[in-house]
């Protein structure tokens, strides 16, 4: 239903803050914000508390994916790089966003991307300039190092289970000149290993766990869930407050100082859009009048997309045998109820690697997850064959696709196009990449398990054929950036401060300021721009 802008509203009053966006960035600007007992912040979120079970058993992500209860069901409009297919594509809608629904995986990506953000003009966020931010938010299973920190309220650890699969896959990839590694965030992530993931002692930790829970009893902190923002309030250039619905009701607040947007890079720019911020053209078609033109408002949309190549094995044990049996799923669940260990702890990957598809790439471009279990699609059923997937990914594609509002309507999706595949170099990527992975089966310490390529097929070569198969199988893994991005040209949405460039009072703080999309996960970079950005908010409202 539009919005009726004379439409009587509960005011709520004035916060110092209003941070729009309980998930991964949201909850630490929450923490980070209200520490000052001054400061008052209003933290809101469309979702529900984090109270299931299954945001706390990390195998639970497969139930939260697609249900309204977590995620906000997003598809993508139909990709012509992925020959017409349309993804699901998940969003957290819950206290901790995304990282009370994703994959777990702590990685901060390569020095590289973050000097290559500084190189782009944006100061202050090279290699250098963020690590100390990672750090301060880490809890490091090993403890404080020169490049790890303890104490903080982001825990990682080591994953507590392993599979023979999985072990002969590193082997093998460690035989075709990949080196092994034991960590990958040093700023070179180079090698094949074993994720480290957020989880304490085999449960999932969120943001929502980690920063939010901490600082609830603030009392100049409040919370409110079940707040869906319809629009933004301004008065000329400053944004003074949010519209939104409270479980239905038209409820609005103010800001005394800023409001901040971290809702993620679909629901940043489209609450942007919504409120007459960004490309004229498409604000018009739509009869939203004009407030501030942005152009680059939901452009440059990236995302990683996965080839999932699939290989049936012989002779040794999979999650496909385990998952299909009765006996196995209590086995499995006694495992967890007891020692917190095995397959119900499962990051939805246990082994990376990270490699180049060619020679000529200056620092790894491609990622693997490599997982002991085989699907045709998430949300179906295992394989009955034990088999495992071999997931690549090209980690930084020079496609760019878009996010853009449908409707006036607030409780309209958007249309997200990333137009995967759409640039010739990542076509010739995804080939390669399926070249490697076949270079990998084909070694001798996966040999004895006999590994037959079930997806995409191994009758399947030439570059524009294999390039074909991977729009046949490829899926989102859930990584997109870039909606808002950062920079001072004229496609630039917020500043090296993250300040929407023209407006007052107004900042985006979450992935979607990402200029260029990190080299590996996306969870725990963003984290790193919430506490960055925190600091940067406090320095500015002390002048």
């Amino acid at each position: 239903m539009a919005e009726r802008h004379d439409e009587a509203r509960q005011d709520l009053g004035e916060y110092d803050y209003v941070v729009v966006g309980a998930g991964s960035a949201g909850c630490v600007l929450a923490n980070r914000l209200s520490a000052d007992p001054k400061t008052s912040v209003l933290l809101l979120e469309a979702g529900g508390r984090d109270d299931w079970i299954w945001f706390k058993i990390p195998i639970g992500y497969l139930y939260c994916m697609g249900n309204p209860r977590a995620d906000w069901g997003f598809k993508t409009a139909a990709d012509p790089g992925l020959n017409g297919r349309s993804l699901n594509y998940p969003r957290g809608r819950v206290l901790g966003g995304c990282s009370s629904i994703n994959g777990m995986i702590y990685m901060r990506g390569q020095a590289r991307d973050y000097d290559l953000w500084r190189q782009m003009g944006n100061g202050g966020w090279s290699w250098d300039d963020v690590l100390p931010y990672f750090r301060r938010s880490e809890d490091h299973y090993k403890g404080a190092s020169e490049l790890h920190g303890a104490g903080g309220e982001w825990r990682v650890e080591k994953q507590r289970l392993s599979w023979e699969i999985l072990e002969a896959f590193r082997q093998a990839a460690v035989a075709v000149g990949i080196p092994p590694t034991d960590d990958f965030n040093q700023g070179s992530n180079e090698g094949v290993g074993l994720f480290e993931v957020n989880q304490r002692r085999g449960r999932r930790w969120s943001t929502a766990t980690g920063f939010l829970r901490p600082a609830l009893e603030r009392p100049n902190l409040t919370v409110m869930t079940h707040a869906q923002a319809e629009r933004l309030v301004f008065e000329g250039r400053r944004c003074r407050g949010v519209a939104f619905r409270r479980r239905g009701e038209p409820v609005s607040a103010r800001a005394r100082r800023e409001v901040i947007l971290a809702s993620g890079s679909i629901g940043s720019p489209q609450l942007l859009q919504l409120s007459g911020v960004g490309p004229g053209a498409l604000l018009q078609q739509h009869g939203i009048a004009v407030r501030h033109a942005l152009p680059g408002v939901g452009g440059n949309l990236q995302d990683h997309l996965q080839i999932r190549a699939v290989y049936q094995v012989q002779g040794v044990k999979t999650l496909n045998q385990q998952a299909n049996s009765l006996f196995g799923k209590a086995a499995m669940a006694l495992e967890y109820a007891l020692r917190r260990s095995g397959p119900l702890t499962m990051a939805p990957s246990q082994l990376g690697a990270f490699t180049r598809s060619d020679a000529s790439q200056e620092t790894p471009n491609l990622e693997y997850h490599v997982q002991p279990l085989s699907l045709d699609k998430f949300g179906e059923p295992l394989h009955r064959f034990p088999a495992f997937t071999a997931s690549v990914c090209n980690l930084r594609p020079e496609s760019r696709g878009h996010v853009r509002i449908t409707s006036p309507d607030w409780d309209r999706p958007p249309e997200i196009l990333p137009n995967y595949l759409s640039a010739p170099a990542d076509r010739l990527v995804a080939a390669q990449s399926l070249r490697l992975t076949r270079k990998i089966c084909a070694a001798e310490p996966l040999a004895k398990y006999r590994p037959v390529e079930i997806k995409p097929g191994p009758e399947l070569e030439g570059d524009e054929v294999l390039a074909r198969a991977a729009g046949d199988i490829a899926t989102t893994i859930f990584h997109p950036v870039g909606t808002c991005r950062m920079g001072s040209d004229d496609q630039a949405v917020v500043d090296a401060r993250l300040r929407v460039h023209g407006l007052e009072s107004l900042r985006v703080v979450d992935a979607s300021v990402m200029p260029t999309i990190t080299s590996g996960n996306t969870n725990s970079p963003t984290i790193m721009i919430a506490e960055k950005a925190s600091d940067m908010i406090r320095e500015d409202a002390r002048g």
